[in-house]
């Protein structure tokens, strides 16, 4: 078997199509607003990726029936504007070689389609709840910086910290050294604590933005007001055991 193999279902015909990614990462922010994209522009799929380089396991439908973990390109096409490409999938690459190997198969089918511009998606964590979740920007050469500030992103000084770990990171420097692509990342603020779509909600509403999409956001807003209830009910927990243990202590 090959290390990495590409199942490509359909060969689209794209006008100067942007590739967004969205992997699983911190928070899962990057995965929720790809998958989001992918489910309210009704996009099709064209490729599955299989490899070597993903956990050995299968997952198991309510059916009992088995699906091979992978990742997947999803495509849009959309009248006077670029066309859409979406990557989204169930893990990265577990190994350094396979974050590598996977990102540079990935933008060579992107070259092949004729890809103008690389988005990657990803979690910036805080380590806290964060109310308004901000939107941190990297991106491939300055030029980009003027039009995603217009958007609302922002480019704090010294953050992230470290620079930008795995494939929302490994694909942009890819594509800009060996791919010639332009590119940014962006990276929607989160506790990191659990799968955040408040963090998902503001990358997604930047990127229609900047693409001029047209997507409804309540569903993500609805699944945002519901994590805030909980986070709220774990802050209150937490609240009445040190008030607890503070009345214990002042008996004691």
């Amino acid at each position: 078997m090959e290390k990495i193999i590409i199942n490509q279902y359909k060969r689209p015909r794209l006008a100067s199509p942007v590739l967004i990614g969205g992997l699983p990462g911190i928070g899962n922010v990057g995965k929720i607003a790809a998958e989001y994209l992918v489910e309210k522009l009704k996009m099709e799929k064209f490729a599955d990726i299989y490899s070597q380089y993903l956990p050995p396991q299968v997952f198991i439908d309510d059916t009992g029936v088995v699906k091979l973990v992978r990742n997947t390109l999803y495509y849009k096409k959309l009248k006077g504007r670029s066309d859409l490409l979406v990557l989204v999938g169930d893990f990265q690459g577990t190994t350094q070689e396979g974050q590598y190997e996977m990102s540079y198969q990935i933008l060579e089918l992107a070259r092949k389609l004729e890809v103008s511009m690389v988005y990657t998606l990803g979690g910036y964590s805080t380590g806290k709840i964060v109310e308004i979740p901000r939107v941190l920007g990297a991106v491939t050469d300055e030029s980009l910086v003027k039009a995603l500030t217009d958007s609302g992103v922002v480019f704090p000084k010294g953050e992230p910290g470290g620079g930008i770990v795995g494939s929302a990171g490994v694909m942009l420097g890819l594509g800009k050294e060996l791919f010639s692509m332009q590119g940014a990342c962006l990276m929607g603020e989160t506790s990191g604590y659990f799968a955040d779509p408040k963090g998902a909600k503001e990358v997604v509403k930047i990127l229609v933005n900047l693409l001029s999409l047209e997507v409804d956001l309540s569903d993500l807003e609805e699944r945002s007001k519901q994590i805030e209830q909980i986070t709220e009910k774990m802050q209150e927990d937490v609240q009445g055991k040190v008030t607890q243990k503070d009345d214990l202590g002042y008996f004691g």
